[in-house]
């Protein structure tokens, strides 16, 4: 995990108060403000919290259940409604803010829908991983899948991708961002999805956290390795 500059100012200003002798809080005080893990959330209206109330969206929920399991973490929202694996790629740049220490990348959704082609996606992805890595950015992928409406073989390529980029780079894959609600009963999933069925609600999101978050400690133990 990359230096955070809020450490190193920390640190700089200690420095600087040591040398004048005023130094009057603990090194380990301030330095440990300064050890949230920040972590970009990329992706489409699953990560953005479509159709939920402020604060019940799947990055807010995701951020409370990482805390509650003793995580420092702080999640940034950087999901965008409607968006393809192709405008990730074209905003990751200024999504990897200079305080970003992790990526969770969750897009694809869109793609499948509107029958992109798996190769042109998994190469946008791929962009994206290595955007990440190149700011040494721990990356974990989300995957989704993909409806049978382009075919059986256009639905094993597109669920494959993601598998084959994390074996590619070596992430953290959590394989379906639905997989905690995917095989529910009928009536019980649709009390938690919207009446659109493509998004869940406040309690599918809350569902589908527990099941996503453990993937997010997974990358969080790794970055201390």
């Amino acid at each position: 995990m990359k230096l955070h500059s809020s450490l190193y100012g920390a640190v700089s200003r200690c420095g600087k108060a040591l040398a004048f002798g005023i130094l009057s809080v603990p090194l380990s005080v301030s330095a440990a403000k300064a050890e949230t893990v920040v972590i970009a959330a990329l992706g489409d209206s699953l990560t953005h919290g479509y159709g939920v109330a402020q604060g019940a969206g799947f990055v807010p929920q995701l951020e409370a259940w990482l805390i509650a399991q003793g995580h420092d973490v702080k999640l940034q929202n950087a999901g965008v409604s409607g968006d393809t694996t192709q405008g990730g790629l074209s905003r990751v740049g200024w999504t990897l803010g200079p305080d970003v220490d992790a990526m969770i990348v969750s897009l694809g959704g869109n793609d499948a829908l509107r029958g992109i082609d798996p190769a042109v996606s998994k190469a946008n992805l791929a962009g994206i991983v290595e955007a990440g890595q190149a700011a040494d950015v721990d990356v974990m992928l989300v995957g989704v899948q993909a409806p049978m409406n382009f075919g059986a073989g256009y639905k094993q390529d597109f669920d494959g991708m993601y598998g084959a980029l994390a074996e590619d780079y070596n992430l953290t894959l959590a394989p379906d961002f639905f997989a905690a609600i995917r095989d529910l009963p009928e009536d019980q999933l649709r009390a938690l999805m919207q009446p659109d069925g493509i998004h869940p609600n406040a309690d599918g999101v809350a569902a589908i956290v527990p099941v996503l978050g453990p993937y997010v400690v997974e990358m969080l133990e790794q970055m201390q390795e």
